[in-house]
């Protein structure tokens, strides 16, 4: 099946290569489409620049959330579900192309899309750069040109329908999923399942902070948001020591002591941190500083300087033994 039309957009010609299904999938925002693609040159040899069969991993895009090369989203609500058609597309609709295939690359290439990018619009952006790094966008970005782009739609998923990524969800959705994400962090911890609990709670600290870069920081938008992040990074801290991670540990609550100086559980878990990794100077100081802090953890405070001497003098134990035995076989 062959069939050559206008759509009613300025600039494009489609052509349908093989009919689809059912009725044209209703579009809303926040809908994900999921789709292959190839980008060809409008040249004799149709030259190829991008398939993203290629790669293996279809494309998806989600309505509304201002993907550069908005065409896409035209053209794909004029498809039907199982469709593949071809679109011829003038200059004024790919005059971003090089920088969305840059990205795009990057992603495949499993690299930052990001990387280097200055927080601009894309179209600073792309006046920054001297080069896209690959030698055909830089062509496309020298001189812009009409493109065709093939596309075979395979599902449009309405919002309710899967699992939203982070970046995908407005202000309310983010601030509606944290508690859900506590709550399956607190019940996967129950369970034991502690690497599954820190995803949880690390993807509802994501939400957050995302929230928290619109606004003003120590103001009272600011101070509301972070009064939910300290417990979920301190859930996932405890998380991180049960798994080992004991670097983690520290990293993560030295940055939250570095706001908030005075919260006696970060320096009761950075202490135990401190312990895990021999640090016995550091680990004590802490321990005190969360006695001094919250005089209802002394006993759990004292308990834990107790272990932490017995552990340092059975380690100083082996390590006699062990630099007796190495002189003793230099000696021999």
């Amino acid at each position: 099946m062959e069939e050559t039309y206008l759509l009613n957009v300025e600039g494009v010609k489609k052509k349908i290569l093989h009919g689809g299904q059912g009725e044209l999938p209703k579009l809303q925002d926040g809908s994900k489409i999921t789709f292959h693609f190839q980008t060809l040159k409008d040249d004799f040899e149709r030259t190829v620049i991008d398939d993203s069969r290629d790669s293996g991993i279809p494309m998806e895009i989600i309505v509304g959330k201002m993907f550069k090369l908005e065409i896409w989203e035209t053209l794909l609500s004029s498809m039907r579900i199982g469709e593949v058609a071809e679109f011829w597309c003038d200059i004024i609709h790919t005059g971003m192309y090089a920088l969305v295939s840059r990205g795009m690359r990057r992603i495949a290439e499993g690299r930052d899309p990001l990387e280097g990018q200055k927080h601009r619009c894309g179209m600073g952006n792309m006046f920054d750069y001297h080069s896209t790094g690959y030698d055909d966008l830089d062509e496309l970005q020298r001189a812009p040109q009409p493109l065709i782009f093939i596309m075979e739609l395979f599902r449009v998923e309405e919002p309710s329908a899967y699992k939203r990524d982070t970046w995908a969800m407005s202000k309310e959705e983010k601030l509606a999923a944290v508690p859900v994400l506590h709550s399956e962090g607190n019940r996967l911890v129950l369970r034991r399942e502690f690497r599954q609990a820190a995803a949880k709670y690390q993807e509802a600290v994501i939400c957050l902070r995302n929230l928290q870069a619109k606004e003003k920081p120590w103001e009272d938008g600011w101070l509301k948001l972070e009064s939910l992040v300290t417990p979920l990074v301190l859930n996932y801290c405890q998380c991180q020591l049960e798994l080992g991670e004991y670097y983690e540990v520290l990293e993560h609550t030295t940055e939250l002591l570095q706001k908030h100086n005075d919260n006696a559980k970060a320096y009761f878990k950075r202490a135990k941190a401190h312990a895990a990794v021999w640090n016995e100077r550091e680990a004590r100081e802490d321990f005190v500083r969360v006695a001094h802090l919250d005089p209802a953890m002394a006993a759990a405070v004292r308990k834990e300087l107790k272990q932490l001497g017995e552990r340092m003098r059975k380690k100083h134990v082996e390590d006699r033994k062990r630099y007796q035995g190495l002189f003793q076989s230099q000696q021999g």
